[in-house]
């Protein structure tokens, strides 16, 4: 059995879905063991009910100004004593802007080795076996970890499914250990971006390109697929981060998440973080040249060849077929 943490989010007003997607990884790797939550933020015990419903067996909420909003340096300051008081085998963040922020803060924190963005633990007597996905989802990379603890890992979104069912967990609040002026970093204010005409959570056909499109100036191929459907042009990260369309369009963990009736993948690889936001779309197409790329594995359909023949040829025959 394994004592095993986890790191919680929140927006402020409700639980984020990763907290309890860790829940339900942490019940797998603990073989029985305690699986406890630890929640950071100001008037949070209602949150921190909600937790210790939904599996954990304890839940500590960390309460102070210092707290009140993330800050990668409030946090890792208000968890090293309870971490230290826990004495976990693991902890468990989610593979998040916050998580990628103060997962190797802690690491360095109490010299423990960390692991990121992984899709699958398992946890033995002496060590641990960490799996996470690499170039693109081209390589799996298998860590392994020995006697050292704690072990800290973030896990990416969709990794695991939530717990089901209820619990009865315990409630225990502790102040946070850090003031405001003690810190080196402020929270100043949280900034929104615009809500703009497109909403692809809403949207029944998705055509989405990825880096497989090669250049900007291909995505009128992909494009033109999406307006003879009647859908919407999606992308993978590696499309928004080049800056070929604005963050709107991406698809993935650090996306929207979409379910429409008809997704086809145009060049897509297929990386996790880009298949948890998508893997529950009705019916899935995709067209790659690379016949072992990772998102035929979720297709329902797999087309291997050239997309600059393939998506032109299909958008002439739907066309053909609309008249």
């Amino acid at each position: 059995m394994a004592k095993v943490l986890v790191l919680a989010e929140h927006d402020g007003k409700n639980l984020k879905e990763i907290s309890f997607e860790l829940l339900g990884m942490a019940h797998k790797v603990s073989s029985g063991g305690p699986v406890k939550a630890i929640l950071l933020g100001e008037s949070v015990s209602e949150l921190a009910s909600k937790l210790a419903e939904r599996g954990a067996s304890e839940v500590i909420y960390v309460e102070g100004a210092a707290v009140g909003h993330y800050t990668a340096d409030g946090y890792c300051r208000a968890l090293a004593p309870v971490l230290a008081e826990e004495s976990p085998d693991l902890l468990l963040i989610g593979h998040t802007p916050n998580g990628w922020d103060v997962a190797p803060l802690l690491a360095a924190r109490f010299s423990a080795p960390a692991a990121t963005g992984c899709s699958k633990i398992v946890l033995e007597k002496e060590k641990g076996r960490f799996t996470r996905k690499a170039f693109n989802g081209k390589f799996i990379h298998e860590i392994e970890i020995g006697s050292a603890r704690p072990m800290i890992a973030t896990v990416e979104k969709g990794a695991s499914t939530p717990v089901e069912g209820g619990s009865t967990g315990a409630v225990r609040s502790v102040a946070a250990s850090v003031a405001e002026s003690d810190m080196r970093t402020r929270h100043v204010e949280t900034k929104k971006a615009e809500a703009g005409g497109l909403d692809l959570s809403q949207a029944t056909i998705i055509v989405s390109a990825g880096r497989g499109i090669g250049a900007p100036d291909k995505l009128d191929v992909v494009r033109a697929l999406a307006e003879a459907l009647g859908g919407q042009l999606g992308a993978s990260r590696a499309v928004t981060d080049a800056g070929w369309l604005p963050h709107e369009h991406q698809i993935g963990s650090s996306g929207v998440s979409v379910s429409p009736k008809l997704y086809v993948a145009c060049g897509i690889s297929g990386a996790i973080q880009h298949v948890v936001g998508m893997k529950s779309s009705s019916y899935i197409v995709a067209i790659n040249k690379d016949a072992d790329a990772p998102i035929f594995g979720v297709a329902d359909v797999g087309v291997v060849g050239d997309l600059f023949e393939i998506v032109p040829a299909l958008t002439r025959a739907v066309r053909e077929a609309k008249h």
